[in-house]
């Protein structure tokens, strides 16, 4: 049995991101996608998420976060690879 490659990935998304049901779609987006993790709104204006999980799908949600809901205008993403945890379900902060 093969087992697949747990990654995690911390993104920072830029732009109109807060008041636009960023974090919520976000949430539903790693949901359908199965992947654990979080999401929350930062003092600067920009979101914060964390995506962990099998490495095709939390690039799935990293890639969801280049245009994020349809109200957001992302203006640009950071993405930092991380160590995985294991975290259990995905939360919005």
């Amino acid at each position: 049995m093969v087992e697949s490659f747990v990654a995690r990935y911390r993104v920072v998304v830029h732009g109109t991101v807060q008041g636009v049901w960023f974090r919520d779609s976000c949430r539903r987006a790693a949901i359908e996608e199965d992947v654990t993790g979080w999401v929350r709104n930062r003092p600067d204006g920009t979101v914060e998420a964390v995506f962990e999980g099998p490495l095709d799908a939390v690039a799935r949600c990293v890639s969801w976060c280049r245009m994020g809901p349809p109200r957001a205008e992302v203006t640009g993403i950071d993405v930092t690879e991380e160590p995985a945890e294991g975290i259990c379900g995905f939360t919005v902060r």
